[in-house]
């Protein structure tokens, strides 16, 4: 459910009302079911809430949202301000989730938005569900990968600050990052994946003239590692024309090398169909690609279009199960 006092009950609320996701897997919501249900009053769902203890329990049936509810926050919880009490629930509803799926009681987890200075009041130190569901499955390295319509972007820094982002790029990290995404891409049934490789400098460093040489040292091993196992990856490419590339369909991965240089070209094609994937986890995570728009929280204006985006596609990379299990 995310965070409670932002738009994800809300949007959790309408998603969940769509047939065309519910004919095709078996979803339950993990929250709050009070806050489930005032979500439910405030988007005029006509649904019906069955609180279950375990996903054992779940009905899913035709006007029923299954709840496995973790109570955590007051009825009277505000809409749309920041809180410790709503950031614990956060954690609370994410625990109970890597819980599951440790014990193969569930294949995938789709993540509404938290809101992180309501998790680190909270109590729980973390810049995001990324690294937080890195800690909570006992996972040394992950990387983001962001989708929109005609593109992939995953990336090999994600929450640094700049500087710290290009001390930390090394040519092993970035061969990880690019093999995380090919197998991931893969998986999913893609054959062959052409890979493109940002630069770090404008004009991928114009053989030298602009930087220090990062893309000599930083970046070109990895790729050369990569390219080794048999895997298409092309760079170090300037930042400024890759991603027009990817757009009109030369490769299907963009590895960006750190968060703005990949989150901005992904969020100008839409943040409604903009979906967050975390590859390297034992369980498949997909997540909407916004945040708990706390201004609009409550009021019954939030699109629900990229939760609807990131349950379509936990559905398509998750493990399909014997028929009956």
């Amino acid at each position: 459910m995310g965070d409670p006092a932002g738009i994800g009950p809300e949007i959790v609320a309408k998603a969940m009302a769509d047939p065309s996701i519910q004919d095709r897997a078996r979803i339950f919501v993990i929250g709050d079911r009070g806050r489930l249900e005032l979500a439910m009053d405030v988007v005029g769902s006509a649904l019906k809430v069955n609180s279950i203890g375990q996903p054992s329990q779940a009905r899913f049936e035709a006007g029923t949202i299954d709840c496995l509810d973790v109570p955590s926050v007051r009825p009277d919880l505000p809409w749309g301000e920041l809180s410790a009490e709503a950031g614990h629930a956060a954690y609370l509803f994410l625990e109970k989730a890597v819980e599951l799926s440790t014990n193969k009681e569930i294949d995938a987890i789709c993540t509404a938005p938290l809101n992180k200075a309501a998790l680190h009041a909270g109590g729980h130190k973390f810049p995001g569900h990324t690294e937080l569901l890195a800690q909570l499955t006992g996972t040394d390295e992950v990387s983001m990968m962001l989708t929109a319509p005609k593109m992939r972007v995953i990336h090999v820094t994600t929450h640094l600050g700049l500087l710290d982002a290009v001390a930390r790029i090394d040519g092993p990290l970035v061969y990880r990052t690019i093999k995380r995404g090919y197998d991931l891409l893969i998986r999913s049934g893609i054959t062959n994946p052409q890979i493109a490789v940002c630069a770090i400098n404008p004009h991928a460093g114009e053989n030298g003239l602009f930087g220090n040489g990062e893309e000599a040292i930083k970046i070109e091993p990895g790729i050369k590692q990569a390219q080794a196992e048999g895997i298409d990856a092309f760079g170090p490419l300037p930042a400024d024309t890759v991603f027009f590339r990817a757009g009109r369909g030369d490769f299907d991965l963009v590895v960006a090398m750190y968060h703005d240089q990949g989150h901005g070209p992904v969020k100008v094609l839409g943040l409604e169909n903009g979906v967050n994937i975390t590859v390297g986890l034992p369980v498949v995570r997909t997540s909407v690609d916004h945040g708990t728009a706390f201004d609009i929280a409550g009021e019954n204006i939030a699109d629900h279009k990229s939760l609807l985006e990131a349950l379509r596609q936990a559905i398509d990379l998750a493990p399909p199960r014997p028929e009956g299990k």
